[in-house]
C-alpha cells in the first residue's frame, strides 16, 4: 500500500490555511504548516516533506526569495499559491524554480489535482513502496504498470490514471463528475460518455463487464466502486447496470 504523501503548506493567513488543511488532509494527505517564511524552511529541512507548497505574501520574507533560499538546500518539489497572476510574476516564479503555481482564489480540488500531478512528475517519496494491491490488482503509478493475478495489463496511460484514481479510493463510490475532474481535469463537467466508453474498454481488459463485475461495480445514479472480488459474486445492494 502506498505511503501518504506528506505536504508543508506555508500560508500566513489563517483563514486560508486552515480550511486547506482539513480538505488536504480529508483528501489523503498528510499536512505539516507554517505561517512564516522562515518557520517554512526550518520544516522544510526539518521535515523533509514530499512536496511544498508555498504563498508568495508571507510577512518576514517574499515568498519568491523563501524559493531561492529552498532551491539551494533542497530539490522538494514547489506549488506557488498565489495572488499576482500576471504573466510576469508567474514566469518569475517558475524561473526560480517553482514546478507549479495556482492562482488565488482556488479550491481544495484544484490544489489536490495540483499536487497530485507534481508528485506523478517527479516521481515517489524517497524509500515509499507507492504499489496499491486491491484484491489480485497491483498498480504501481511510479512504473505506470499494472498487473491482475500476475499477469500484466496493457492500459493506455487515460485508462491507467482512471484505474489508479479509483484504486486510491478503493472501497469508495466515485461519482463520475470527479473522474471528470480528476482523471479529465474538466473542472465544470462533461459528458458521462467519455467515462462510460473508458470504463467499458478497462472492464475489458480487466476480464470483466458491468453486468458481471469483478472489480468494477456500478452503483447506480451514485458513481463506481472499485473492490476487491468478494467470492466471485455481485451482492444485489451494487445496484449494477450497464456502462
Amino acid at each position: 500500500m502506498r505511503l501518504v504523501p506528506r505536504l508543508l503548506l506555508i500560508e500566513d493567513d489563517p483563514a486560508i490555511r486552515t480550511p486547506l488543511l482539513r480538505a488536504l488532509r480529508d483528501r489523503g494527505h498528510a499536512v505539516l504548516s507554517a505561517s512564516s517564511a522562515m518557520e517554512g524552511l526550518r520544516s522544510a529541512l526539518d521535515e523533509r516533506p514530499d512536496l511544498v507548497v508555498l504563498d508568495l505574501g508571507l510577512p518576514d520574507v517574499d515568498g519568491r526569495e523563501l524559493l531561492r533560499m529552498l532551491r539551494a538546500v533542497s530539490q522538494v518539489p514547489v506549488i506557488v499559491a498565489t495572488a499576482r497572476d500576471d504573466e510576469t510574476e508567474i514566469v518569475r516564479v517558475l524561473d526560480a524554480g517553482a514546478d507549479d503555481y495556482v492562482v488565488k482564489p482556488f479550491t481544495a480540488a484544484q490544489l489536490d489535482a495540483r499536487v497530485r500531478a507534481v508528485l506523478r512528475r517527479g516521481g515517489s517519496p524517497a524509500g515509499a513502496d507507492t504499489r496499491i494491491v486491491v484484491g489480485g490488482l497491483e498498480i504501481d503509478p511510479t512504473s505506470h504498470g499494472v498487473r491482475l493475478d500476475g499477469a500484466p495489463l496493457d492500459l493506455t496511460p487515460r485508462e491507467f490514471d482512471l484505474l489508479h484514481h479509483l484504486a486510491t479510493r478503493a472501497g469508495a463510490v466515485v461519482s463520475k463528475r470527479e473522474l471528470l475532474t480528476e482523471v479529465w481535469q474538466v473542472p465544470y463537467g462533461g459528458a458521462d460518455k467519455t467515462v462510460d466508453v473508458h470504463l467499458s474498454w478497462l472492464r475489458r481488459k480487466l476480464g470483466e463487464t458491468a453486468s458481471a463485475p469483478r472489480y468494477l461495480h456500478t452503483v447506480r445514479g451514485v458513481g463506481i466502486r472499485l473492490a476487491a472480488p468478494d467470492g466471485g459474486g455481485v451482492s444485489a445492494a451494487d445496484g449494477e447496470s450497464a456502462s
